[in-house]
């Protein structure tokens, strides 16, 4: 019988050692931003009723007649994989009744989300997202600081080729008005087997990537003209915020984002090294979502930023240019009879917050410190016949190669002080 090779499913990346550790750092730096801001975590439901998102997200979108995985249960409920976050955060937020508390309620959320995509580079059907949302305060400056909380951790992971493009797609009777004379434009000027999709939202087109029809809205009526006062004081001032914080935002009135609950604020970070698929986060203000759900009726404004995405434009930067260190100590017991001391060691290195590791198995001294050095430890403790007869441990720096004797009773602590001091 031949062997039975499994691999992952079409479109769900695998990430694996050295790359996970990159993996953590793009995924933890958009959160400890977040959290920086006073936002706090909430845990998401991998699969949520389907009518979170018909509700929530729009019966009529891609994301919803198109890309989700839907299945019932065995109580015959239909259910789907979660397509995106923000729904799921409206809904935990009704239900919880978390917007009777002080306002905004400020939360971030991290993990997969699944859509039936057609699979490529940065485009998958297990895609991995931080988001955050604020809600109940409507505040150009909160919308700045949901964007500038994307920005900073961009900046922190060190990334230089990306742009910052927002729009507004203004109130409700911005939105009617432009609506009618965008569709009447599309009709006129898009041919018969497009017409279903401008009749059901005309907005969407403007999301449209093919050449054909981005040459065609060249003339299309801008939304701008639209907007009312408020809506042009509204983003103004969104835009000065960002300005005088040291961003250059890049005003694109064709932005209007996929997802149907965008109302006002709307803005995207895109990458140039990315190619198609350059969009690496994005967001903006929704004014009817939580009403949707059963809630009160309160806005709220958020991003989801791509894990994968970022990681990619990380890459291509190049900006993770040296391999992480796994552990900062690597212990090496050169007979049996030091293994449990090497043990003990450890774990006491661990105890005081010092990450270590050792060599396990039957290994001589090259092949134990070509281990050493593999796992960009600091320092390596070894302990031979030597050692063992006299209760001590040799400390080498991995760097510089230097040798010192300690008591092994003392090491743990003096090298979590050295590395604390360090």
């Amino acid at each position: 019988m031949s062997e039975v090779r499994f691999q992952a499913p079409r479109g769900v990346p695998d990430y694996v050692p050295p790359r996970s550790k990159d993996f953590l750092r793009v995924r933890d730096a958009i959160s400890y931003q977040a959290e920086l801001a006073g936002y706090e975590y909430i845990e998401l439901p991998v699969f949520e009723h389907v009518e979170v998102f018909t509700r929530g997200v729009g019966e009529q979108s891609d994301l919803v007649t198109k890309e989700m995985y839907t299945f019932d249960d065995r109580g015959e409920r239909e259910l789907a994989l979660r397509p995106e976050g923000t729904a799921s955060v409206c809904r935990a937020v009704v239900e919880n009744s978390l917007a009777l508390g002080q306002l905004p309620v400020k939360l971030w959320y991290a993990g997969p989300f699944f859509r039936a995509e057609r699979p490529q580079q940065g485009r998958y059907r297990q895609l991995q997202q931080v988001g955050v949302e604020a809600i109940g305060v409507v505040d150009p400056l909160l919308d700045a600081e949901v964007i500038m909380i994307a920005n900073s951790a961009f900046e922190t992971l060190g990334l230089n080729n990306y742009r910052l493009l927002i729009n507004s797609l203004g109130g409700a009777q911005c939105r009617s008005e432009y609506r009618v004379a965008l569709q009447t434009f599309l009709l006129d000027v898009m041919p018969g087997d497009m017409h279903a999709r401008i009749n059901k939202n005309p907005l969407r087109l403007l999301d449209d990537k093919s050449s054909d029809v981005r040459s065609k809205l060249a003339k299309a009526p801008s939304i701008s003209s639209f907007w009312t006062s408020s809506d042009r004081e509204y983003f103004e001032k969104l835009r000065d915020t960002l300005i005088a914080a040291g961003l250059a935002p890049a005003f694109d009135e064709r932005l209007v984002r996929g997802l149907d609950y965008y109302t006002g604020t709307v803005f995207e970070f895109d990458h140039a090294e990315l190619g198609a698929q350059s969009g690496i986060g994005g967001g903006g203000r929704y004014d009817g979502l939580l009403g949707a759900l059963g809630g009160p009726d309160l806005s709220g404004v958020g991003f989801g930023i791509g894990v994968d995405r970022t990681l990619l434009a990380c890459e291509a930067e190049g900006v993770f240019s040296t391999e992480p260190s796994r552990v900062e100590v690597y212990a090496i017991p050169m007979v049996e009879a030091a293994q449990v001391a090497c043990l003990e060691i450890v774990t006491d290195l661990r105890a005081f917050g010092v990450s270590a590791d050792m060599t396990f198995g039957e290994r001589g001294l090259k092949g134990a410190m070509k281990a050493a050095s593999k796992s960009g430890a600091r320092v390596a403790l070894i302990i031979g016949e030597t050692e063992l007869a006299q209760s001590q441990v040799t400390v080498k720096d991995m760097n510089s190669g230097d040798q010192e004797v300690y008591p092994v009773d003392a090491i743990a602590g003096q090298l979590a002080v050295k590395f604390e001091k360090s």
